[in-house]
Formats: structure tokens, C-alpha cells, sequence
């Protein structure tokens, strides 16, 4: 009689709804920001970026707290990120005012879509170096600034300037260099703090103070949410290069003191 081979169990091949549900529905807000700027509803487009980014900073913690993480959810978020913060808000700032410059010469029409391609490549970049280091990386701080954030600062101001009636072809020669600035601060190699340190946890307590700072950021926000919204990740967006310049002079100054 011959030995039976033992009856290995069938592979799982299902997926976990729930994360998932929230990636999709941030690669969809995403989708519709580009379907409202070729409509030329620009405010509508730049909330749905931020409907997005809300929604990617959700799926990660439902699935770590659902215990549904996996290397299928990993991979999909990072395409998600790229419609939503990549080829989203580029597509909105081309629509919005670089195609403007088209109106200058077949060069100026060439250099509006070059500045698009730029930051839609620099934010592919920058996800797939972030996917290369998340074993390795300091999860207390971004190499260079997060999608997310970079996509918030171009939607901001478009949000910003379109809320006051003011049209993207004013700001067509304003709106490249923002474009190719903020896509080279993501593959760049500043430090920008994550926010994962934050005592978020049910056994950390933070100071009172903390709770009026979020109770005036709320009123700030409910009085004119896109310039708030706009001065806060431009600053975000200035905190890496001066956190990284200020850090390096520091490390300097002491091994000067030091010899």
C-alpha cells in the first residue's frame, strides 16, 4: 500500500473588504477630482483630493486596528496614492492654469505640461522609494514631503484662488514653479515630521492646552477653510528644509565645540 502524501489546505486567495473599501473610495475621489477640473468645477476637484487624503490616512489604521494588513492592501494603496496625489492634482493645476500658457507660444504650451509631468512623476517616485524603505525607515519622519501633504499645498492654493473668483490663467507663470517646487521636495531628502509619534494611543494623555489649539484650528478652518488649509501645509511644506538645514548646522557647531 502505498504512503498517502499529506492534504495541504487550499490557499486563500480572498482579500479583506473593509481597508480595502476605504483605498477604493480614495482612489475614486481621486478619479472624480479629474472628471470636475475637466468640467471646470476646480473647487470641487481640490475637496476631492482632500476627501481622498482623508480617506488614505483612514485605510491604513482600519486595517492595523482590524488586524487586515497585507501585502495585496500595501501594493493598492500606493496605486491609489498615485491617482489621488499624483495624477489628480496634476491634471487639476494643468486644466486649472498651466494650459493658459499656451496662449504665449507653442514653447510657454510645452513648459505648462512639462511642469504637470513633473510633479506626476516626482510623486511616483516618491512612492516607490517610500515603498523600498518601509521596513527601514524612521517612522517618526517622511524623506522628503509625503504625497498626500505635496497634493494638499497644490489643491490649497487652487482651492484658494478659485474661491475668490480669480481665474488659473492669472497665475499661469505662478502655478509651474509651484508644480516643479513641490514635486522636487518629495524625491528630495529633507525630513518632514510624520505625526506617528503623536500620542494618539487610549492610555496617552496630552496637555489641556493641546485641546484649545485643536478647538481654535477648527474655528480657523469654519472661518475661510482654504487659505487656513493653504497657510498650514505651505508651512509644513517649509518646516523640512529648514528642520534639515537647522539639524545639519547644529551637528555641525558641535563637532567644531567637540575638537
Amino acid at each position: 500500500m502505498s504512503e498517502l502524501s499529506p492534504v495541504r489546505p487550499p490557499r486563500h486567495r480572498g482579500i479583506y473588504l473593509l481597508p480595502n473599501l476605504f483605498t477604493t473610495g480614495a482612489m475614486f475621489a481621486g478619479f472624480y477630482a479629474i472628471i470636475a477640473s475637466i468640467g471646470g468645477r476646480y473647487t470641487e476637484a481640490a475637496v476631492a483630493v482632500f476627501v481622498a487624503a482623508l480617506l488614505d490616512g483612514l485605510d491604513g489604521r482600519v486595517a492595523r486596528m482590524t488586524g487586515t494588513q497585507t501585502e495585496f492592501g500595501v501594493q493598492y494603496d500606493s496605486l491609489s496614492d498615485l491617482v489621488s496625489f499624483g495624477l489628480a492634482p496634476s491634471l487639476v493645476m494643468y486644466t486649472w492654469s498651466l494650459s493658459a500658457l499656451r496662449e504665449f507660444g507653442p514653447l510657454w504650451g510645452k513648459l505648462g505640461w512639462a511642469a504637470a509631468f513633473v510633479y506626476a512623476a516626482c510623486a511616483a517616485l516618491r512612492l516607490a522609494r517610500f515603498n523600498t524603505q518601509v521596513g527601514v525607515a524612521d517612522k517618526r519622519y517622511f524623506q522628503g514631503l509625503a504625497s498626500p501633504a505635496a497634493a494638499a499645498v497644490c489643491m490649497s492654493f487652487v482651492w484658494s484662488v478659485d474661491k475668490f473668483g480669480l481665474a488659473g490663467s492669472d497665475f499661469c507663470f505662478v502655478t509651474p514653479v509651484i508644480a516643479v517646487v513641490v514635486g522636487l521636495l518629495m524625491v528630495s531628502r529633507f525630513r518632514y515630521f510624520s505625526f506617528k509619534s503623536l500620542p494618539m494611543g487610549k492610555h496617552q494623555l496630552v496637555p489641556f492646552a493641546w485641546m484649545v489649539v485643536a478647538v481654535l484650528l477648527i474655528a480657523l478652518l469654519i472661518l475661510d477653510t482654504a487659505r487656513v488649509l493653504f497657510a498650514g501645509f505651505t508651512i509644513y511644506l517649509l518646516s523640512g528644509p529648514v528642520w534639515t538645514i537647522w539639524g545639519l548646522a547644529t551637528h555641525r557647531r558641535a563637532r567644531r565645540n567637540a575638537a
